[in-house]
C-alpha cells in the first residue's frame, strides 16, 4: 500500500512531466484515413507515400497518435460511404481524414452526388465522436473550366455546412509546381514518392490543430 508521501512523489512526477515538451500524457488519438490511390501508396514502395509519412512525423515529434490507412485505388465517395460505418465500429477514431472525390470526377459522377457522399461521411464520423478534416481535389483543365471550378468548391461547401477542417488542395506544390511533370508517375495521375512529403505538409496544416485541440 502506498503511503500518503509515495502518493504525493508520484504525482509531482506526473505533473512534471507534463510539463516537458513532447511528453503527453493525454489518451492516445486515433487517425482514420479513408483514402483513394492517393493515400494508398499506388505505384510506390511501402512507406513512401503521404500517410506513412504522417505515421513518421507523429513518432518524431512525440504525438501520442497512431494512424490506420484504409485507403483503397479506385475507391469513390459512394465506395467511402459504404465502407465508413464498420470502420468506425472497428478503430474508433478521434479523427477522420476523407480523401476522397477524385474518382468520382475521373468516372464523370454526378457533384451533387459526391457532394451528399462527403457530407454523409463527416457528419457519421462526428456523431462517432471524432474531428473530420476533408482534404480538397482538382482536376485538370480538360474537364473544363465550369466543371473544374465546381468540383474544386464542392469540398469547401462541404467543410463549411458540417463546420469540418479543411485542406484545399492535397497536391497544391506538387500539380501547380514549375517541375509539375516531374512530380508524377508516367500514368499523370499518381504522384512520385518526391512529391508525398510535400502532400504530407498540406494535410499537417489542417491536421495538427485537430490533434492539439
Amino acid at each position: 500500500m502506498l503511503t500518503r508521501r509515495a502518493l504525493l512523489g508520484q504525482c509531482t512526477l506526473l505533473a512534471a512531466a507534463a510539463a516537458v515538451p513532447g511528453i503527453r500524457a493525454a489518451t492516445p488519438q486515433r487517425v482514420l484515413v479513408l483514402g483513394d490511390s492517393l493515400s494508398a501508396e499506388y505505384g510506390l514502395q511501402r512507406g513512401q507515400g503521404w500517410v506513412a509519412l504522417l505515421d513518421q512525423r507523429l513518432a518524431r515529434d512525440k504525438i501520442n497518435a497512431s494512424v490506420v490507412n484504409a485507403s483503397i485505388s479506385g475507391d469513390t465517395t459512394s465506395g467511402g460511404r459504404s465502407r465508413l460505418p464498420a470502420l468506425l465500429k472497428q478503430h474508433q477514431p478521434t479523427v477522420v481524414i476523407l480523401e476522397l472525390g477524385g474518382n468520382d470526377a475521373l468516372r464523370g459522377l454526378p457533384l451533387a452526388m459526391t457532394r451528399d457522399n462527403l457530407a454523409s461521411m463527416a457528419r457519421a464520423a462526428k456523431q462517432a465522436g471524432a474531428k473530420v478534416l476533408v482534404v480538397g481535389m482538382q482536376v485538370p483543365p480538360n474537364y473544363g473550366r465550369q466543371y473544374g471550378d465546381d468540383f474544386a468548391a464542392l469540398f469547401a461547401q462541404v467543410a463549411r455546412s458540417e463546420g469540418t477542417a479543411l485542406v484545399p488542395f492535397l497536391l497544391k506544390g506538387v500539380a501547380d509546381s514549375p517541375k509539375a511533370d516531374a512530380m508524377f508517375q508516367p500514368d499523370r495521375i499518381h504522384p512520385v514518392a518526391q512529391a508525398h512529403p510535400t502532400m504530407l505538409d498540406n494535410v499537417w496544416a489542417g491536421l495538427k490543430p485537430l490533434l492539439q485541440g
